[in-house]
Formats: structure tokens, C-alpha cells, sequence
């Protein structure tokens, strides 16, 4: 298990956009299983929405895609490197994720061909898919 210290070790994210609080289980160059425990003191939920928050789908795509981060960078050959989006494919919302949840965050990366792969993320909570996508990453630096 990583904490939010070490995950900070590895990915250049700080607050308030880092979006993983820690790490439960990790292959690194495979895949990473994450949580992030949401809060109603997020910054986001200022505007989104005030009477009734829920957290950006956007976001969940970027705390997947941190997770994704962790299982790549973790590798020795990208250590001290950057992994950027290249794209968001496949993207489906299916659960509001509201202030109160813990969303369990899976990223598999199914395909690496030079700085560019693809990784397949899944977002839920209390067993229940709240939002899926294959996401397109860039390996920079």
C-alpha cells in the first residue's frame, strides 16, 4: 500500500489536484488499485453544484488516469517522468459520486507501444460502477 506521501514520490500532482489518497495494490508497468475519499470540502464542489454536489465526471477520469500513473511510473524505466492524456475513449458516467463516498479506482494498462498506451479504468463505489473509460496517456520528460 502506498500512502499520499509516497504517492507524491512518484506523481508530480499536489494539492488540490491530487486526486488519489492511497494505493492498495500495485503492479507497477500493469496495474493499480486506488481509493479517493470524497469529501464535501473538495474545492470543486463550490460550483458544482452548490445546492446539490457532485464531483465532475472529468475529475474521476483524471483520479483513474493518477492511478494509472502510479502502476506506470512506478516502473524503473519511467521513474521521474510525466504521463499526460492523450485522450478519453469509451467514457461512460453511470453513478453520481457525492461528498460522504469512497470511490475504489482500478487502472489496467493494456497496451504500451513507445511514449503513447492505453489503460482501462474503472471507478466505484460500494460495488457499483460509477464511471468507466479507456484512457489514452503520453509519456513526457
Amino acid at each position: 500500500m502506498l500512502n499520499t506521501k509516497q504517492i507524491m514520490e512518484i506523481l508530480p500532482h499536489r494539492a488540490p489536484f491530487l486526486l488519489v489518497d492511497r494505493i492498495d495494490e500495485l503492479e507497477p508497468g500493469k496495474r493499480a488499485v486506488g481509493c479517493k475519499a470524497v469529501s464535501y470540502n473538495e474545492p470543486f464542489f463550490a460550483g458544482h453544484f452548490p445546492q446539490e454536489p457532485v464531483m465532475p465526471g472529468v475529475l474521476i477520469c483524471e483520479a483513474l488516469a493518477q492511478v494509472g500513473a502510479v502502476a506506470l511510473l512506478s516502473c524503473e524505466e519511467y521513474k521521474g517522468k510525466i504521463a499526460l492524456f492523450g485522450g478519453i475513449n469509451k467514457a461512460r458516467f453511470r453513478q453520481k459520486v457525492v461528498p460522504g463516498d469512497v470511490l475504489r479506482l482500478e487502472t489496467e494498462l493494456i497496451k504500451i507501444k513507445g511514449p503513447v498506451g492505453i489503460g482501462r479504468a474503472v471507478a466505484s463505489r460500494d460495488g457499483k460502477v460509477c464511471a468507466e473509460a479507456e484512457l489514452t496517456f503520453m509519456i513526457s520528460g
